[in-house]
C-alpha cells in the first residue's frame, strides 16, 4: 500500500474513517437514555451566533450544536488527528493523487431547520463566503487565511462538492473538521445568522436572553437516526469563577465550558462536591502576550525580546495557573504532535531557559535602549474581564517591573475585546489564543500571516510566509515536522508573539453526563448529538 509519511492512500483512509464513523453512528445502544435538558456554563454573552465570524469560544460553544460540518472530529477521542476525522454532512471524501483536489460525496435528504433542503450549493457558498469571493460578505473573517490555497470550489449535482487547490495541502481535511468550519445555508444572509442561527444540526435555536442563557432544543428532523438523546441544552451565562463553582455545586449547571476548569477549580470541586467527574487535557490553546509590532516603540525587536525574557514561565505555571504547560506556539509534545518539547525549550529558547539569566539579559537589552533604575519605561497592558486573563496580566506587571518597566493594567469588557484586537487598539495585551486544530495549517496562517485578521501583532515576514507554504504542501510528514520545528524557533526569535504556556483543562461535569470528553483542541467538542443524561 502506497503511503505518504503518516498519510495512508486516500481510498484506504476514506474507507477506514467512513467505517469508523458508521460504527459510531449505528453501534448498538447500550444504556443511553432519551430526554432531559443539559445545563452548561456559558462564561459570557456571545457577541453574535455566527461561528464563521467568531474568534472566541463564547460564540462557538453555544452555536456548535445548531450546525454540522462536512466532516468532524470523533467527539469521544481526546487527541485529534487525521485518523479521528469522521463524516457528517459528507458521506465520504477522496483526494486525487497529488493532494490538489478534494471531493466530498454528500448526504441526501438533509434539511435546514427552516425546512429547506441542504445541497452541495450550501457547502460551496459557505467556503466561498469564508474565502471572501462570495457576493455576500462576512462582517469579520478570522479564518480567511485557512483557505488561501483554495483556487476554486465546484459542485456536481446536489450531492458532490470539490475543493481545487493551488498546491498540495493534505491538512485541509483537518481544517474542515474543526468546530470553526460549519456549513451555512446559502439562502440565509450572514446578517440573519448573527442573531438567529439556522443549521442542519441536532439542536435548533430557541432563544437568547442576554445575561441569562442561550437555549437550544432537539431537532426532530435530524438526519442521524436516533440522535440527539437530549431534549435540549441551556447555556447559562455565569461570568464569575466563584459563581460557576457554586452553580456546579448546587446543580444549577452540570458541565463547564471548556478552559474554565483550572486546577484551583478542580481542587475545590473534587473536595467539596460528590458526583463530579473530570478529564485532564492539555490544550492546543495558549496564553500569550501580543504587542503592536508596528507601533513605536514596540517595533523595536530589542524591546520585544526584553519583555519576552523577563517572563518566568515556570513561576507562572506553578503559582498563577498551576498545571499549565510552558510552551511555544504549537502544543508541546507529547501532548501535541508538532510542538517543541519541554527539554528543547529549556535548552535553547529565549524566555524558557534559566529565568534568572534570562532576566539579566533582558535588563541588559533595556539598558541598551536607554532605560535603567532611574529612567523607567512606562506602558499599559490590556486584557479582558475573565479572572484567568486578569490574573495573567497582573502577573506580568510584577515580571516587567524587574526590568525597569512600570506598567498599568487596563481591563476591557468581553464584548469589546476582539474589536480592540482587530483594530490593533492596544500597546501590549495579555491574551488567550485557541488553536482550532493541532496542526500548523490552522495555527500559522491564521495567527502570523501578513494579511490575517487574527495576526494581532502585525507580524509580517517573507521568509516566514515561504516556510508556512512549504510545510503545508509537504506530504512527507517527517520532513514537514522538521520545517515546523524551524518555524517555531523563527517565530520565537522574531518575537512574533510572546508565548507563555499551554492551558490545561480539567473539564468538570456531573457524573450522570455521559458521552462527553474534552479534546486537546476545544472547538470540536460541542455538537452534543451523542451526549445523554443518566438520571
Amino acid at each position: 500500500m502506497r503511503k505518504h509519511g503518516l498519510f495512508a492512500t486516500q481510498a484506504a483512509l476514506a474507507l477506514g474513517l467512513l467505517a469508523g464513523a458508521l460504527a459510531l453512528a449505528t453501534s448498538p445502544v447500550l444504556a443511553q437514555k432519551y430526554g432531559g435538558i443539559l445545563k452548561s456554563v456559558q462564561r459570557g454573552n456571545p457577541a453574535s451566533l455566527s461561528i464563521h465570524e467568531a474568534a472566541t469560544l463564547n460564540i462557538q460553544w453555544p452555536a456548535s450544536s445548531i450546525y454540522n460540518n462536512l466532516v468532524y472530529f470523533d467527539p469521544l477521542t481526546i487527541k485529534e488527528s487525521l485518523e479521528t476525522v469522521i463524516p457528517e454532512l459528507a458521506q465520504r471524501w477522496q483526494w486525487n493523487g497529488d493532494y490538489t483536489r478534494l471531493t466530498f460525496k454528500l448526504h441526501q435528504g438533509v434539511k435546514w431547520h427552516d425546512g429547506k433542503p441542504f445541497t452541495a450549493k450550501d457547502a460551496k457558498h459557505t467556503f466561498d463566503l469564508v474565502r471572501g469571493v462570495a457576493a455576500q460578505k462576512l462582517k469579520l473573517n478570522p479564518r480567511k487565511a485557512w483557505y488561501s490555497n483554495v483556487n476554486e470550489i465546484t459542485t456536481s449535482g446536489d450531492d458532490e462538492v470539490t475543493f481545487h487547490l493551488k498546491r498540495p495541502q493534505p491538512a485541509l481535511v483537518l481544517l474542515l473538521a474543526s468546530g470553526y468550519s460549519p456549513v451555512y445555508p446559502a439562502h440565509v444572509s450572514p446578517e440573519k445568522l448573527r442573531i438567529d442561527a439556522i443549521g442542519t444540526g441536532p439542536f435548533k435555536m430557541k432563544e437568547y436572553v442576554r445575561d441569562q442563557a442561550i437555549r437550544v432544543r432537539k431537532n426532530p428532523d435530524y438526519f442521524v437516526e436516533g440522535r440527539p438523546y437530549l431534549d435540549g441544552i441551556d447555556y447559562v451565562v455565569i461570568t464569575s469563577r466563584g459563581t460557576q463553582i457554586a452553580a456546579l455545586q448546587s446543580g444549577q449547571v452540570e458541565i463547564t465550558q471548556p478552559t474554565e476548569t483550572d486546577q484551583k477549580m478542580y481542587d475545590t470541586l473534587r473536595k467539596s462536591t460528590p458526583g463530579m467527574e473530570f478529564n485532564k487535557v492539555y490544550l492546543s490553546n495558549t496564553v500569550n502576550v501580543v504587542m503592536n509590532n508596528k507601533r513605536p516603540p514596540f517595533d523595536n525587536p530589542k524591546l520585544r525580546q526584553a519583555i519576552n525574557m523577563a517572563l518566568d514561565r515556570y513561576a507562572y505555571a506553578k503559582a498563577v495557573q498551576p498545571g499549565y504547560l510552558p510552551g511555544a506556539y504549537m502544543l508541546a509534545r507529547p501532548h501535541g504532535s508538532w510542538g517543541l518539547a519541554a527539554d528543547e525549550l529549556k535548552a535553547s529558547v529565549p524566555g524558557f531557559r534559566d529565568p534568572v539569566k534570562d532576566k539579566e539579559e533582558a535588563r541588559k537589552l533595556m539598558r541598551e535602549l536607554g532605560y535603567d533604575e532611574n529612567k523607567r519605561f512606562k506602558m499599559k497592558i490590556t486584557t479582558r474581564t475573565p479572572a484567568n486573563y486578569v490574573d495573567g496580566a497582573t502577573w506580568i506587571l510584577g515580571e516587567v517591573k524587574q526590568i525597569f518597566i512600570d506598567a498599568e493594567l487596563e481591563i476591557v469588557e468581553d464584548g469589546a475585546w476582539y474589536p480592540r484586537l482587530y483594530r490593533r487598539d492596544y500597546q501590549i495585551a495579555w491574551n488567550g489564543t485557541g488553536y482550532a486544530v493541532d496542526d500548523p495549517d490552522a495555527v500559522y496562517g491564521e495567527n502570523f500571516s501578513c494579511d490575517s485578521l487574527r495576526n494581532y501583532t502585525n507580524y509580517c515576514d517573507p521568509e516566514a510566509e515561504r516556510l508556512f507554504a512549504q510545510q503545508s504542501s509537504t506530504i512527507d510528514q517527517k520532513e514537514r515536522f522538521k520545517l515546523v520545528q524551524q518555524i517555531e524557533h523563527k517565530l520565537i526569535n522574531d518575537v512574533a508573539r510572546i508565548p507563555v504556556a499551554n492551558r490545561v483543562d480539567y473539564n468538570a461535569r456531573r457524573n450522570y453526563v455521559k458521552n462527553f470528553v474534552g479534546h486537546n483542541a476545544v472547538y470540536s467538542v460541542a455538537r452534543f448529538q451523542d451526549a445523554w443524561l443518566d438520571k
